[in-house]
């Protein structure tokens, strides 16, 4: 029942249209009439006039066609840069950018099974109870939209969310929470050829912390990173400034704030032993999460694989995405694969045959729900 020229010919529409993060307007748009032509009622909240950003999420329903049991699916239209002008290439059954942008497959797959599905359901007048269809805004810079939705808008009390790594079959039962760390180190300019002892380089300084600090896998469920650092005028100025950004995740939350803790206090006790001053700020980005395997989001989607001929994979995931939001607010909600590869690269691609299973899918769970 799922068309996969038609699904193939929809993504390559959907990759074309520029959504990068905070710009999501023309997509919005387009998305919002497709969703009414399928015959759903589509609202938009003010996510984007709260974040800074063109368009807000858009909140769908369809009401149900037998008893009701509504479910929620969610995907987000944003997407990283170099995101503008995607120019996608079909050949020998897969989908790939033109090799300077990425492809946009994260996450319009996920946007294109969901289309797909309803198209399905419309033209085969199939049954089920009730749907919620959630685009989101902003997923790629801190997962914006799903923090500005209001889910008490919604009636479903779980979901699915199309946003990740791995072939159909692969439901993400953990994820970690993230922590954001900035730190700005002051120090004391003086001229590096006259009197250079007279400052305090703050770049000299924060590379002592960084050089202190545990970083990378930190454990199997913990990671550090310090991943950006900037700071200084001209060579022959000693630095007087110093801007460090970096980030800590971890499957166990006290583990996280742990992790935190301990950079801050590096940093302190670095700034201290120089005679420097630094000013952190600290982010709790997203909460973790951890679904039971018995819960009957899981098992539903594990069933469905199983019925379709998929090998279902429960996995933990080190990356955060919509499903973090939504778990946190009540709505137990599962990532799932949709096997786009190589995301955030201008290597990015995804198999034409996966697009289409990837719907046939997402199809079978939102049968299986009301048999």
């Amino acid at each position: 029942m799922v068309n996969r020229d038609r699904i193939l010919a929809e993504f390559l529409e959907l990759v074309q249209v520029d959504s990068v993060s905070g710009q999501e307007r023309a997509m919005a748009d387009l998305l919002a009439a497709r969703l009414q032509e399928l015959g759903l009622e589509v609202e938009e909240d003010r996510a984007g006039a709260e974040t800074g950003g063109e368009a807000g999420n858009l909140i769908a329903t369809l009401p149900a066609r037998g008893p009701e049991r509504p479910l929620l699916l969610v995907a987000h239209m944003d997407t990283v840069e170099p995101g503008r002008g995607i120019k996608p290439v079909v050949e020998n059954g897969i989908v790939r950018s033109a090799g300077n942008t990425i492809l946009g497959g994260d996450d319009k797959a996920g946007i294109a099974a969901i289309l797909e599905v309803l198209r399905v359901i419309a033209e085969q007048e199939l049954a089920h109870g009730g749907l919620e269809v959630v685009f989101t805004i902003g997923e790629e810079v801190g997962l914006l939209g799903a923090k500005h939705l209001d889910t008490g808008r919604l009636r479903s009390s779980m979901g699915y969310v199309l946003d990740s790594s791995g072939p159909a079959g692969t439901i993400v039962v953990q994820a970690p929470t993230q922590d954001k760390i900035e730190a700005v180190i002051h120090g004391r300019a003086a001229h590096a050829g006259i009197n250079p002892e007279d400052g305090i380089n703050a770049i000299a300084v924060a590379a002592h912390a960084v050089s202190r600090m545990q970083l990378g896998r930190i454990d199997e469920e913990t990671t550090a990173n310090i991943g950006v650092i900037s700071g200084g005028k001209a060579t022959n100025i000693v630095p007087a400034y110093c801007r460090l950004e970096g980030e800590t995740r971890s499957l166990d939350g006290g583990k996280c704030r742990a992790q935190t803790a301990a950079m801050v206090e590096v940093l302190e006790k670095t700034a201290a032993q120089f005679h420097a001053r630094v000013e952190i700020t600290t982010t709790t980005l997203y909460p973790e999460f951890k679904l039971d395997e018995s819960h009957p989001a899981v098992v539903l989607a594990k069933k469905a694989a199983e019925r379709l001929g998929l090998v279902p994979q429960l996995i933990k995931t080190g990356g955060g995405s919509d499903a973090n939001i939504l778990n946190s607010r009540g709505i137990t909600c599962v990532n799932l694969g949709i096997a786009m590869q190589k995301v955030h690269t201008t290597g990015e691609f995804i198999r034409v045959e996966d697009l289409a299973t990837n719907a046939r899918y997402l199809l079978e769970i939102i049968r299986m729900m009301t048999a």
